[in-house]
C-alpha cells in the first residue's frame, strides 16, 4: 500500500469516495467566481495542514493547469454574452460575463481536480475494494472483478513494450508508425481479452462468483470500518464547501448553473 504520509492514512477509503463528493456538489451546481477561488485556497491550506507538503500540492496543481486553461478559453471565447464586448469575430464573442465565467470555470476545475488528486491519489486498489464491498455494501463479485481488472492495468506497459520488443526483432518496428501502432493497439487487445477470460475462469474456480441463496458467506482477510476521523474528514469538507458558498452570497456573486 502506498503511504503519503498525511492524516488522509486514518481515513476508510469510502469516506474518501464522500468527501469528495461532499466537494464537488456544491461547486458542480454553481458558478461563480468567488467560491470556487475560496474553495481552492481552502483546499490548498488544508491540504498544507494535514500533511501535504507545498512541492506536491504544486505537482497537482501543474498537471491540471492545461486542463483549466482549455476549458477558461473556450469558455471566455463562446461562453455567455453580457456587458461590455471586448472581442467579436465569427462566433467567438469576448464579453464581461463571458470572462468571468471563464475565471470560474478554471477556478473550479483547479479545486475540484486538486481535491481529487489529493484524495484518490495514494488509494490503495485492494482497500478500497475491502471498503467498498463491506462499508458500502457493494456486490462482492462485482466489487473484486473490478479489482482484478484493475490489477490488470499495471501489465498493459510491460505487454506494450514487450510487443514493440518483438518487432523489432522481426525487422518490423522502423518503418510506419502509425501502422505499426494499430497492429499492436490490436494485439494488445486480444492479448487483454485472452488474459481476462483465464482470469474471469480461474476466479470461478476459486469460488469468488458465488452467488445465490446457497452461495457460501463471503470473509475478508482484512476487515474494513469507519472510524471517528471519517465523521471528521466528512464534517470538515461540508465546512469547507459552506464557507465558499457562504462567501459567494454575502458577496453577491452567487451563481446558479443554468440560471
Amino acid at each position: 500500500m502506498t503511504q503519503s504520509g498525511t492524516l488522509l492514512d486514518q481515513l476508510n477509503p469510502v469516506t474518501r469516495i464522500a468527501i469528495a463528493i461532499v466537494l464537488s456538489t456544491p461547486l458542480i451546481i454553481t458558478l461563480d467566481w468567488l467560491s470556487a477561488g475560496v474553495a481552492l485556497v481552502l483546499v490548498i491550506a488544508t491540504a498544507l495542514v494535514i500533511g501535504f507538503s507545498a512541492s506536491q500540492v504544486a505537482k497537482r496543481l501543474g498537471l491540471l493547469l492545461i486542463v483549466a486553461a482549455i476549458a477558461g478559453v473556450s469558455m471566455a471565447l463562446y461562453g455567455e454574452q453580457g456587458g461590455q464586448t471586448w472581442f467579436r469575430w465569427l462566433l467567438i464573442h469576448v464579453t464581461d460575463n463571458s470572462l468571468w465565467l471563464a475565471l470560474a470555470v478554471v477556478l473550479r476545475v483547479l479545486a475540484l481536480g486538486l481535491s481529487a488528486l489529493l484524495l484518490f491519489g495514494d488509494v490503495d486498489p485492494t482497500d478500497l475494494a475491502d471498503g467498498l464491498a463491506q462499508v458500502a455494501r457493494l456486490p462482492a463479485r462485482f466489487v473484486l472483478g473490478s479489482l482484478a481488472g484493475i490489477r490488470m492495468l499495471g501489465l498493459f506497459t510491460d505487454d506494450w513494450r514487450t510487443l514493440g520488443l518483438a518487432r523489432r526483432a522481426r525487422g518490423l518496428g522502423d518503418t510506419g508508425r502509425i501502422r505499426r501502432w494499430l497492429s499492436m493497439a490490436f494485439a494488445l487487445l486480444v492479448l487483454a481479452i485472452r488474459r481476462g477470460s483465464r482470469l474471469a475462469t480461474a476466479m470461478e474456480a476459486k469460488g469468488f462468483g458465488g452467488t445465490g441463496p446457497d452461495a457460501p458467506v463471503r470473509t475478508w482477510a482484512r476487515p474494513s470500518r469507519l472510524g471517528r476521523a471519517d465523521a471528521v474528514g466528512v464534517l470538515t469538507a461540508a465546512v469547507l464547501v459552506t464557507i465558499a458558498v457562504a462567501f459567494s452570497v454575502r458577496f453577491g456573486t452567487f451563481y446558479w448553473v443554468g440560471s
